[in-house]
């Protein structure tokens, strides 16, 4: 699954010229707080997956009563961290399958 631009609430950002390079993703909200509705209109996906999220710590997060509250720097970072961890999955070589020894016997 890869990253959904969605309706503008999420952009990359210009840079990353290099070969290779992946693109800054930026937050197209003017609030530094996200809310859990925020996250999922940016990510197009539902309020169960980004409260899984946030109870597991995969994302940084505070919660005021029963209302989680992300800083946006943070959902910026998480993004770019998980598409860095997936294009070194994806250019590491498969692993080779291992050789059984017959028994000794």
């Amino acid at each position: 699954m890869g990253f959904r631009e969605v309706s503008g609430a999420c952009r990359r950002a210009a840079g990353g010229t290099a070969p290779g390079a992946m693109n800054h993703i930026e937050v197209a909200i003017a609030r530094e707080w996200l809310s859990v509705a925020d996250i999922c209109y940016c990510m197009d996906v539902s309020t169960f997956v980004v409260s899984g999220v946030l109870r597991s710590g995969r994302l940084p997060a505070v919660k005021f009563g029963r209302e989680w509250r992300v800083a946006r720097v943070d959902f910026e970072m998480s993004i770019e961290e998980s598409r860095v961890r997936a294009v070194a999955r994806c250019l590491q070589p498969p692993a080779q399958p291992a050789t059984r020894r017959p028994p000794v016997h």
